[in-house]
Protein backbone atom coordinates (compact mmCIF):
# COMPACT_ATOMS: atom_id res chain seq x y z
CA UNK A 1 0.00 0.00 0.00
CA UNK A 2 1.29 3.33 -1.16
CA UNK A 3 0.91 6.54 1.59
CA UNK A 4 0.86 10.15 1.59
CA UNK A 5 1.27 12.79 4.01
CA UNK A 6 -1.86 14.49 5.47
CA UNK A 7 -0.65 17.84 4.31
CA UNK A 8 -1.20 16.40 1.09
CA UNK A 9 -5.30 15.99 1.07
CA UNK A 10 -6.23 18.53 3.18
CA UNK A 11 -5.53 22.60 5.00
CA UNK A 12 -4.71 21.97 8.77
CA UNK A 13 -5.48 25.15 10.76
CA UNK A 14 -4.84 25.06 14.51
CA UNK A 15 -7.22 26.37 17.10
CA UNK A 16 -6.63 29.35 18.98
CA UNK A 17 -8.22 30.31 22.30
CA UNK A 18 -10.02 33.57 21.97
CA UNK A 19 -10.31 36.57 24.73
CA UNK A 20 -12.28 35.02 27.47
CA UNK A 21 -14.15 37.99 27.36
CA UNK A 22 -15.82 36.91 24.58
CA UNK A 23 -17.19 34.00 25.68
CA UNK A 24 -21.13 33.84 26.56
CA UNK A 25 -23.62 31.07 27.07
CA UNK A 26 -26.29 33.02 25.27
CA UNK A 27 -26.07 32.48 21.98
CA UNK A 28 -24.18 35.64 20.84
CA UNK A 29 -21.87 34.96 17.73
CA UNK A 30 -20.68 31.12 16.47
CA UNK A 31 -19.98 28.38 18.62
CA UNK A 32 -16.66 27.68 20.84
CA UNK A 33 -15.23 24.46 21.30
CA UNK A 34 -12.03 24.08 23.38
CA UNK A 35 -11.74 20.28 22.75
CA UNK A 36 -12.77 16.92 22.62
CA UNK A 37 -14.74 17.59 26.17
CA UNK A 38 -17.20 19.50 24.11
CA UNK A 39 -17.18 16.42 21.54
CA UNK A 40 -20.96 14.45 21.53
CA UNK A 41 -20.97 11.28 19.12
CA UNK A 42 -21.14 12.77 15.34
CA UNK A 43 -20.93 16.96 16.13
CA UNK A 44 -19.66 18.61 19.19
CA UNK A 45 -22.33 19.73 21.43
CA UNK A 46 -22.30 23.70 22.21
CA UNK A 47 -22.39 24.72 25.66
CA UNK A 48 -20.55 28.23 24.95
CA UNK A 49 -20.15 30.77 21.97
CA UNK A 50 -17.79 33.26 20.74
CA UNK A 51 -18.47 36.53 19.71
CA UNK A 52 -15.07 37.52 18.46
CA UNK A 53 -13.19 34.05 17.56
CA UNK A 54 -9.50 34.00 16.39
CA UNK A 55 -9.65 30.83 14.27
CA UNK A 56 -12.64 29.25 12.93
CA UNK A 57 -13.29 25.92 11.62
CA UNK A 58 -15.42 26.23 8.39
CA UNK A 59 -19.20 23.42 8.13
CA UNK A 60 -18.30 19.47 7.38
CA UNK A 61 -14.16 20.37 8.68
CA UNK A 62 -13.06 17.79 10.53
CA UNK A 63 -12.58 18.24 14.27
CA UNK A 64 -9.32 16.90 16.12
CA UNK A 65 -8.19 17.19 19.49
CA UNK A 66 -4.50 18.00 19.88
CA UNK A 67 -3.74 18.42 23.14
CA UNK A 68 -4.27 14.90 25.69
CA UNK A 69 -6.28 13.23 25.10
CA UNK A 70 -5.09 13.50 21.47
CA UNK A 71 -7.27 12.39 18.54
CA UNK A 72 -10.43 12.70 19.44
CA UNK A 73 -12.77 13.11 16.14
CA UNK A 74 -15.49 14.99 15.05
CA UNK A 75 -16.96 17.02 12.39
CA UNK A 76 -17.95 20.71 12.76
CA UNK A 77 -21.89 20.92 12.05
CA UNK A 78 -21.23 24.36 11.55
CA UNK A 79 -19.21 27.21 11.08
CA UNK A 80 -17.30 27.37 14.86
CA UNK A 81 -14.65 29.08 16.70
CA UNK A 82 -11.98 26.42 17.47
CA UNK A 83 -9.55 27.19 21.05
CA UNK A 84 -6.08 25.45 20.95
CA UNK A 85 -7.23 22.18 22.11
CA UNK A 86 -8.26 21.56 18.66
CA UNK A 87 -7.48 21.60 14.65
CA UNK A 88 -9.48 21.82 12.01
CA UNK A 89 -8.90 19.83 8.72
CA UNK A 90 -10.43 21.12 5.41
CA UNK A 91 -10.31 18.15 2.94
CA UNK A 92 -9.62 18.39 -0.68
CA UNK A 93 -11.86 16.09 -2.08
CA UNK A 94 -10.34 15.63 -5.40
CA UNK A 95 -7.67 13.42 -3.24
CA UNK A 96 -9.80 12.04 -0.24
CA UNK A 97 -13.26 11.79 0.62
CA UNK A 98 -13.79 13.68 4.20
CA UNK A 99 -15.70 10.25 5.43
CA UNK A 100 -12.61 8.52 4.65
CA UNK A 101 -10.11 10.58 6.77
CA UNK A 102 -12.51 10.61 9.07
CA UNK A 103 -12.10 6.85 9.64
CA UNK A 104 -8.46 6.41 9.27
CA UNK A 105 -8.04 9.56 11.52
CA UNK A 106 -9.80 7.06 14.25
CA UNK A 107 -7.74 4.66 13.40
CA UNK A 108 -4.60 6.68 13.79
CA UNK A 109 -5.48 7.47 17.17
CA UNK A 110 -3.17 5.79 19.25
CA UNK A 111 -0.26 6.63 17.02
CA UNK A 112 -0.99 10.57 17.13
CA UNK A 113 -0.89 9.81 21.55
CA UNK A 114 2.52 8.44 21.05
CA UNK A 115 3.97 11.32 18.97
CA UNK A 116 2.17 13.73 22.01
CA UNK A 117 4.78 16.20 23.70
CA UNK A 118 4.67 18.02 26.94
CA UNK A 119 5.81 16.87 30.36
CA UNK A 120 2.59 18.03 32.06
CA UNK A 121 -0.20 18.14 29.29
CA UNK A 122 0.72 15.99 25.88
CA UNK A 123 0.32 17.77 22.78
CA UNK A 124 0.66 17.16 19.23
CA UNK A 125 2.35 19.97 16.69
CA UNK A 126 1.08 21.13 13.20
CA UNK A 127 3.87 19.68 11.79
CA UNK A 128 3.46 16.65 13.28
CA UNK A 129 0.02 16.20 12.07
CA UNK A 130 1.37 17.27 8.22
CA UNK A 131 3.77 14.59 8.39
CA UNK A 132 1.12 11.83 9.49
CA UNK A 133 1.17 9.21 6.73
CA UNK A 134 -2.26 8.18 5.52
CA UNK A 135 -3.14 5.42 2.84
CA UNK A 136 -3.41 6.42 -0.89
CA UNK A 137 -6.61 4.61 -1.77
CA UNK A 138 -7.90 5.17 -4.78
CA UNK A 139 -11.10 7.65 -5.23
CA UNK A 140 -13.03 5.06 -6.48
CA UNK A 141 -12.27 2.41 -3.50
CA UNK A 142 -13.17 4.98 -1.07
CA UNK A 143 -17.04 4.95 -0.91
CA UNK A 144 -17.14 1.04 -0.68
CA UNK A 145 -14.28 1.59 2.39
CA UNK A 146 -16.59 4.17 4.15
CA UNK A 147 -19.74 1.96 3.69
CA UNK A 148 -18.35 -0.75 4.88
CA UNK A 149 -17.47 0.97 8.16
CA UNK A 150 -20.12 2.99 8.57
CA UNK A 151 -22.22 0.15 8.72
CA UNK A 152 -20.25 -1.72 11.46
CA UNK A 153 -20.02 1.43 13.67
CA UNK A 154 -23.93 1.68 13.58
CA UNK A 155 -24.46 -1.89 14.91
CA UNK A 156 -21.69 -0.61 17.59
CA UNK A 157 -24.20 2.41 18.59
CA UNK A 158 -27.27 0.52 18.22
CA UNK A 159 -25.58 -1.79 20.89
CA UNK A 160 -24.61 0.55 23.23
CA UNK A 161 -28.49 2.36 22.84
CA UNK A 162 -29.20 -1.34 23.60
CA UNK A 163 -27.59 -1.18 26.80
CA UNK A 164 -28.88 1.91 27.84
CA UNK A 165 -31.95 1.28 27.64
CA UNK A 166 -31.77 -2.14 29.74
CA UNK A 167 -30.28 -0.17 31.93
CA UNK A 168 -33.00 2.35 31.95
CA UNK A 169 -35.36 -0.55 32.71
CA UNK A 170 -33.80 -1.24 35.85
CA UNK A 171 -33.71 2.64 37.00
CA UNK A 172 -37.89 2.75 35.77
CA UNK A 173 -38.76 -0.71 37.81
CA UNK A 174 -36.74 0.35 40.53
CA UNK A 175 -39.06 3.71 40.80
CA UNK A 176 -41.73 1.57 40.42
CA UNK A 177 -40.99 -0.77 43.29
CA UNK A 178 -39.97 2.07 45.50
CA UNK A 179 -41.08 5.49 44.46
CA UNK A 180 -38.46 8.57 44.50
CA UNK A 181 -36.21 8.17 47.64
CA UNK A 182 -36.05 11.47 48.48
CA UNK A 183 -40.15 12.33 48.90
CA UNK A 184 -40.36 8.92 50.28
CA UNK A 185 -43.68 9.15 48.52
CA UNK A 186 -44.39 5.04 49.46
CA UNK A 187 -44.09 5.43 53.19
CA UNK A 188 -41.33 3.53 54.00
CA UNK A 189 -39.39 3.50 57.53
CA UNK A 190 -36.60 5.46 57.11
CA UNK A 191 -33.50 3.79 58.38
CA UNK A 192 -29.74 4.43 58.95
CA UNK A 193 -26.87 2.88 56.94
CA UNK A 194 -25.39 0.83 59.63
CA UNK A 195 -28.93 -0.76 60.35
CA UNK A 196 -28.48 -2.17 57.01
CA UNK A 197 -24.60 -2.32 55.97
CA UNK A 198 -21.58 -2.70 57.53
CA UNK A 199 -18.20 -1.29 55.96
CA UNK A 200 -16.02 -4.25 55.67
CA UNK A 201 -12.18 -3.42 56.29
CA UNK A 202 -10.54 -6.50 56.41
CA UNK A 203 -7.31 -5.37 54.59
CA UNK A 204 -5.13 -8.23 53.23
CA UNK A 205 -1.45 -7.10 53.16
CA UNK A 206 0.22 -10.06 52.66
CA UNK A 207 -0.35 -11.72 48.96
CA UNK A 208 0.71 -14.83 49.36
CA UNK A 209 -2.72 -16.89 48.00
CA UNK A 210 -3.98 -14.27 46.66
CA UNK A 211 -1.64 -13.61 43.52
CA UNK A 212 -4.68 -14.77 41.06
CA UNK A 213 -7.16 -12.75 42.35
CA UNK A 214 -8.67 -9.94 40.58
CA UNK A 215 -7.37 -6.29 41.62
CA UNK A 216 -10.44 -3.63 41.37
CA UNK A 217 -8.50 -0.36 41.30
CA UNK A 218 -11.47 2.32 40.78
CA UNK A 219 -10.36 3.13 37.65
CA UNK A 220 -11.34 -0.48 36.83
CA UNK A 221 -15.00 0.61 37.93
CA UNK A 222 -16.96 2.43 35.02
CA UNK A 223 -18.88 5.81 36.44
CA UNK A 224 -22.74 6.00 36.49
CA UNK A 225 -23.35 1.79 35.59
CA UNK A 226 -20.52 -0.36 37.80
CA UNK A 227 -19.51 -2.00 35.31
CA UNK A 228 -15.80 -3.52 35.38
CA UNK A 229 -13.37 -3.35 33.10
CA UNK A 230 -9.86 -3.59 32.64
CA UNK A 231 -8.71 -5.27 35.36
CA UNK A 232 -6.06 -7.84 36.12
CA UNK A 233 -4.70 -9.90 38.89
CA UNK A 234 -2.40 -8.73 41.82
CA UNK A 235 0.41 -10.06 40.95
CA UNK A 236 0.08 -8.94 37.54
CA UNK A 237 -0.33 -5.55 38.86
CA UNK A 238 2.76 -5.40 41.15
CA UNK A 239 0.28 -4.85 44.25
CA UNK A 240 2.30 -4.07 47.57
CA UNK A 241 0.19 -1.85 49.45
CA UNK A 242 -2.52 -3.42 51.65
CA UNK A 243 -5.89 -3.78 49.53
CA UNK A 244 -10.07 -5.09 50.85
CA UNK A 245 -11.22 -8.16 50.23
CA UNK A 246 -14.43 -8.78 48.78
CA UNK A 247 -16.80 -11.49 47.78
CA UNK A 248 -19.94 -11.69 45.37
CA UNK A 249 -21.82 -10.40 48.38
CA UNK A 250 -19.88 -7.56 48.56
CA UNK A 251 -21.11 -3.66 47.22
CA UNK A 252 -17.20 -1.87 46.14
CA UNK A 253 -18.01 2.11 46.72
CA UNK A 254 -15.14 4.76 45.43
CA UNK A 255 -14.64 7.31 47.93
CA UNK A 256 -12.87 8.80 45.48
CA UNK A 257 -14.49 11.00 43.47
CA UNK A 258 -17.67 10.74 44.43
CA UNK A 259 -19.32 12.54 41.89
CA UNK A 260 -18.13 9.96 39.49
CA UNK A 261 -20.75 7.59 41.12
CA UNK A 262 -18.80 4.33 41.10
CA UNK A 263 -20.40 1.59 42.69
CA UNK A 264 -19.78 -2.19 41.74
CA UNK A 265 -21.89 -5.38 42.61
CA UNK A 266 -18.68 -7.72 41.67
CA UNK A 267 -19.96 -11.36 40.95
CA UNK A 268 -16.80 -13.13 41.96
CA UNK A 269 -13.48 -12.86 44.69
CA UNK A 270 -10.88 -10.33 44.72
CA UNK A 271 -9.10 -7.39 46.20
CA UNK A 272 -9.70 -3.97 45.66
CA UNK A 273 -8.00 -0.51 46.44
CA UNK A 274 -7.59 1.02 49.24
CA UNK A 275 -9.59 3.87 47.82
CA UNK A 276 -12.71 2.16 47.51
CA UNK A 277 -14.97 0.33 50.93
CA UNK A 278 -15.81 -2.96 50.53
CA UNK A 279 -20.12 -3.08 51.72
CA UNK A 280 -21.72 -6.05 53.18
CA UNK A 281 -25.35 -5.79 53.48
CA UNK A 282 -27.14 -7.61 56.21
CA UNK A 283 -29.41 -9.96 54.23
CA UNK A 284 -32.01 -10.46 56.89
CA UNK A 285 -33.21 -6.63 56.00
CA UNK A 286 -31.66 -5.60 52.88
CA UNK A 287 -30.64 -7.10 49.82
CA UNK A 288 -28.06 -5.92 47.73
CA UNK A 289 -29.62 -4.93 44.63
CA UNK A 290 -31.83 -2.88 46.38
CA UNK A 291 -28.64 -1.32 48.73
CA UNK A 292 -26.32 -1.03 45.64
CA UNK A 293 -28.83 1.09 43.22
CA UNK A 294 -29.64 3.32 46.05
CA UNK A 295 -25.97 4.38 46.63
CA UNK A 296 -25.99 4.68 42.91
CA UNK A 297 -29.29 6.92 42.96
CA UNK A 298 -29.53 11.03 42.69
CA UNK A 299 -30.55 10.79 46.25
CA UNK A 300 -27.41 9.14 48.02
CA UNK A 301 -25.33 11.47 44.98
CA UNK A 302 -26.32 14.66 46.52
CA UNK A 303 -26.42 13.44 49.63
CA UNK A 304 -22.66 12.42 49.99
CA UNK A 305 -21.92 15.27 47.31
CA UNK A 306 -22.84 18.05 50.37
CA UNK A 307 -19.87 16.68 52.47
CA UNK A 308 -17.05 16.74 48.92
CA UNK A 309 -17.91 20.07 47.97
CA UNK A 310 -17.98 21.39 51.32
CA UNK A 311 -14.57 20.06 52.25
CA UNK A 312 -13.71 20.94 48.60
CA UNK A 313 -11.95 17.24 48.70
CA UNK A 314 -12.39 14.81 45.95
CA UNK A 315 -13.19 12.37 48.78
CA UNK A 316 -15.91 11.12 51.52
CA UNK A 317 -14.56 9.11 54.90
CA UNK A 318 -16.46 6.62 56.66
CA UNK A 319 -18.05 8.22 58.86
CA UNK A 320 -20.00 10.75 55.91
CA UNK A 321 -21.22 7.58 54.18
CA UNK A 322 -22.10 5.43 57.60
CA UNK A 323 -24.43 8.80 58.29
CA UNK A 324 -26.94 7.80 55.18
CA UNK A 325 -29.83 8.09 55.91
CA UNK A 326 -32.54 5.71 53.27
CA UNK A 327 -36.20 4.35 52.88
CA UNK A 328 -36.30 0.45 53.60
CA UNK A 329 -39.10 -1.36 51.86
CA UNK A 330 -39.99 -4.85 52.80
CA UNK A 331 -37.48 -7.39 51.71
CA UNK A 332 -40.00 -9.57 49.72
CA UNK A 333 -40.26 -6.24 47.61
CA UNK A 334 -36.15 -5.83 47.76
CA UNK A 335 -35.57 -9.61 46.44
CA UNK A 336 -38.67 -9.23 43.98
CA UNK A 337 -36.42 -6.24 42.45
CA UNK A 338 -33.43 -8.39 42.59
CA UNK A 339 -34.88 -10.72 40.22
CA UNK A 340 -35.87 -8.32 37.52
CA UNK A 341 -32.03 -7.56 37.94
CA UNK A 342 -30.80 -10.32 37.50
CA UNK A 343 -32.81 -11.60 34.21
CA UNK A 344 -31.92 -7.97 33.04
CA UNK A 345 -28.35 -8.58 34.05
CA UNK A 346 -28.99 -11.57 31.44
CA UNK A 347 -29.74 -10.11 28.24
CA UNK A 348 -26.93 -7.13 28.99
CA UNK A 349 -24.27 -9.55 29.49
CA UNK A 350 -25.26 -11.07 25.92
CA UNK A 351 -25.54 -7.49 24.45
CA UNK A 352 -22.14 -6.90 25.63
CA UNK A 353 -20.39 -9.98 24.50
CA UNK A 354 -22.08 -9.59 21.37
CA UNK A 355 -20.32 -5.36 21.34
CA UNK A 356 -17.10 -6.77 21.66
CA UNK A 357 -16.90 -8.89 19.36
CA UNK A 358 -18.18 -6.56 17.12
CA UNK A 359 -15.59 -3.77 17.92
CA UNK A 360 -13.17 -6.28 17.95
CA UNK A 361 -14.04 -7.06 14.08
CA UNK A 362 -14.49 -3.12 13.86
CA UNK A 363 -10.62 -2.53 15.02
CA UNK A 364 -9.26 -5.37 12.82
CA UNK A 365 -10.51 -3.78 10.17
CA UNK A 366 -9.45 -0.32 10.78
CA UNK A 367 -5.27 -1.74 11.61
CA UNK A 368 -6.12 -4.12 8.22
CA UNK A 369 -7.19 -1.07 6.34
CA UNK A 370 -5.35 1.78 8.00
CA UNK A 371 -2.72 0.77 10.22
Amino acid sequence: MKYIKLKDVCKINMGQSPDSSSYNESGEGIPFFQGNADFGDRYPVTRIWCSEPKKVAQENDILISVRAPIGAINYSKEKCCIGRGLAALTVDKTKISEKLLFWVLKAKKEELNRQGTGSTFKAISKKSLEELLIPQIDIKEQEKDVEIFEKIYMIIQNKHKELKLLTDLISARFVELFGDLKSNNKRWPIVGFKECADIDTNMIHNFEGYEDYPHIGINCIEKETGRLIGYRTIVEDGVISGKYLFTPKHIIYSKIRPNLNKVALPDFKGLCSADAYPILVKSEICNREYFGYTLRSKYFLDYILAFSNRTNLPKVNKNQVEGFMLPLPPIDLQNQFAAFVQQVNKSKFEVQKSLEKTQLLFDSLMQEYFG
